[in-house]
């Protein structure tokens, strides 16, 4: 069976980028569905809800095409402490402060969804995110080098991340914002 019009229902230009180094012909359909942020579900539930609710408004408008949803979160300490967008600057380095010398998860949920053939594909991924211990003036000095507003965890690992980041375990791409390897082989299998 041929795989149907691709349509990435994101605003990221990390996760256009992306998703370019495994499919070339696709479009953009940023999606508005609201996130949720629910105590009852862990990371895991909640970034694949997420993921699913934002594909599923896409693909309301796009029945033929198989839109491709997404939701990356970040935690400390095993899933009790989310991390979102920052509100603004003084936000992010309060982020980054709590963030500094320990290890987080980054949790990237995934939906692949064709509405009129009634298919879909949920999953996620995990990569776990060590950072250096940071001063004040390093946090400062980071974040005077990119945007941090749009970012979960006030952070993203390919825009210097050297200067924050120790180590990671799992997907890079997944830290990005899609965790390509997976979405590789579940494309494979559509």
């Amino acid at each position: 069976m041929k795989t149907p019009p691709i349509i990435l229902a994101s605003a990221s230009p990390r996760r256009v980028e992306l998703l370019r180094q495994i499919v070339t012909d696709f479009e953009v359909v940023p999606s508005d569905a609201p996130e949720v942020h629910d105590e009852q579900l862990t990371a895991w539930e909640m970034a694949q809800v997420n993921a699913y609710r934002k594909a599923r408004v896409v693909a309301k408008k796009f029945p033929d095409a198989l839109v491709l949803g997404a939701d990356t979160l970040v935690y400390l300490d095993r899933e009790t402490k989310l991390f979102g967008k920052p509100e603004n600057r003084t936000d992010a380095a309060r982020m980054l402060a709590e963030l500094q010398g320990k290890t987080h998860a980054v949790i990237t949920g995934v939906c692949l969804l064709h509405l009129r053939t009634h298919r879909q594909r949920i999953f996620a991924d995990w990569t776990d995110v060590s950072f250096h211990p940071l001063t004040g003036t390093q946090i400062k000095d980071y974040l005077a080098l990119m945007n941090p507003l749009d970012k979960a965890g006030a952070y993203a690992i390919q825009e210097h991340g050297e200067h924050i980041i120790a180590e990671i375990c799992g997907s890079y791409s997944n830290v990005v914002g899609l965790p390509v390897e997976r979405l590789r082989t579940e494309l494979e299998v559509w």
